[in-house]
């Protein structure tokens, strides 16, 4: 644990937050690094929440947030929405897990098939890492062929043909213990490279499908990416765990109007609580299909268990939120606070002389200081720790925005950003 030193940053921070400090000492003792989840690693030590509502959270010593993690982008209509929460507490009282087919299930899926384009059929999971391990595994069965081509840095989850290409560098993957076998079957290139893209296809006929985040894409490179997976017969498969059902209704492929083969989904699917699905071409997914053929069941079909694959409870969850956000206006309230936030940072850092960069699409906003003093995670840390210090949360890089940020969370949230910057200056962080 880093050493607070007296009239630091880090020591105006520490001071609020003694409870955090205990609890992350107990933490150590149980979890590697006191964590169970990576991107909420934090020096000295992370802070603790005790309870959260709409766009607020409190933490253990009783400092306010407006949160911008929104449930690592789950929670598009805030914390604790009372038509989500009603349905999940009803639900709870009947039971969280019946063993068998339950009429939610269908009624979620019914959902799914009516709000995103590509989904023709569906198929729930506990997560968005199992879906997209298995739209691989789809794509490889479906059209017999063994590896998959990424783009470079994009984020899949954490099973092993995901680490491939995630950062640099590219040819090794971002994790220890994945076999060299699992790096064989993977091809990268960059993004919206066209050219790269079919010079790695061409080089490579055994390539299943194309998996990619469609976020910040554009309509121009989705379409080639479309047309060139089409002539070859690759399957092309979107992950929209983030951006489903946030950059419109039916997600990026409704925002830009390019349509995949599959596509993967989890996060906003489920209401804020654990879920994950496939969404896609009939024909693929019928991979999924029992027949009265004992060489099917063996040797064609894919098998497809799992304990919590669309339970009760967030399936519950999941059609309450599916039901409110299918028209469209809570995505455009996200995206046009996003957008004051936007305007409103770059009117400060314009004012106090600073330079940074703010983007981002719809309601995703990123924040970067390309000249700032500390790199990487030093300064993420430092930054999301200048932002605390007024009342607002974030992972340090980048701002979920829900549809239930009030005019009063950006009033805030453009103070605390004010504030930051002085102080991340005086720390010489910036």
């Amino acid at each position: 644990m880093a050493q607070v030193r007296p009239g630091t940053l880090l020591e105006r921070w520490a001071e609020r937050r003694p409870t955090s400090a205990a609890l992350s000492q107990r933490a150590q003792k149980v979890f590697p690094s006191g964590v169970t989840h990576d991107s909420r690693y934090m020096e000295p030590f992370p802070i603790y929440v005790t309870h959260a509502q709409g766009s607020r959270k409190w933490d253990v010593d009783g400092n306010e947030y407006v949160d911008y993690w929104s449930g690592h982008g789950a929670l598009l209509l805030g914390h604790n929405h009372p038509a989500v929460c009603e349905a999940t507490v009803e639900q709870a009282k009947k039971g969280t897990h019946y063993g068998a087919c339950h009429e939610l299930e269908i009624e979620w899926g019914e959902l799914v098939q009516q709000i995103v384009p590509s989904a023709e059929k569906v198929k729930f999971f506990s997560s968005g890492t199992e879906a997209t391990m298995m739209a691989m595994r789809l794509a490889r069965a479906f059209t017999g062929k063994d590896k998959i081509l990424k783009i470079q840095g994009h984020f899949h989850g954490w099973h092993d043909y995901a680490t491939i290409a995630m950062s640099p560098p590219y040819d090794e993957p971002i994790s220890k213990g994945i076999p060299k076998a699992i790096k064989e079957t993977m091809v990268a290139v960059p993004f919206k490279d066209v050219a790269a893209l079919r010079a790695a296809l061409d080089a490579n006929p055994d390539v299943a499908g194309v998996i990619m985040l469609a976020g910040g894409a554009g309509t121009e490179y989705l379409q080639q990416v479309r047309d060139i997976t089409r002539e070859r017969g690759v399957i092309l498969i979107y992950d929209e765990v983030v951006t489903g059902f946030r950059y419109a209704p039916g997600g990026c492929q409704e925002y830009y109007g390019v349509v995949p083969d599959l596509t993967t989904m989890a996060k906003i699917l489920a209401g804020g609580l654990p879920g994950g699905a496939i969404g896609g071409r009939a024909d693929i997914l019928s991979l999924f299909d029992f027949r009265d053929d004992p060489q099917w069941m063996r040797f064609g079909r894919i098998n497809h268990p799992g304990t919590f694959n669309a339970n009760p409870l967030s399936a519950a969850a999941g059609v309450a939120c599916l039901k409110i956000v299918r028209d469209g206006a809570t995505q455009r309230k996200a995206t046009g606070t996003a957008d004051r936030l936007r305007a409103e940072f770059d009117a400060v850092l314009q004012r106090r002389g600073v330079k940074g960069e703010i983007g981002g699409e719809v309601s995703l906003l990123a924040i970067s200081f390309p000249e700032a003093k500390l790199k990487g995670r030093s300064f993420t840390h430092r930054f999301r720790m200048a932002m605390q210090v007024g009342g607002v949360d974030f992972n340090g890089a980048s701002m979920i925005v829900s549809a239930v940020h009030s005019d009063a969370d950006v009033a805030r949230t453009v103070e605390a950003f004010d504030q930051a910057i002085t102080l991340l200056q005086d720390d010489g962080a910036l």
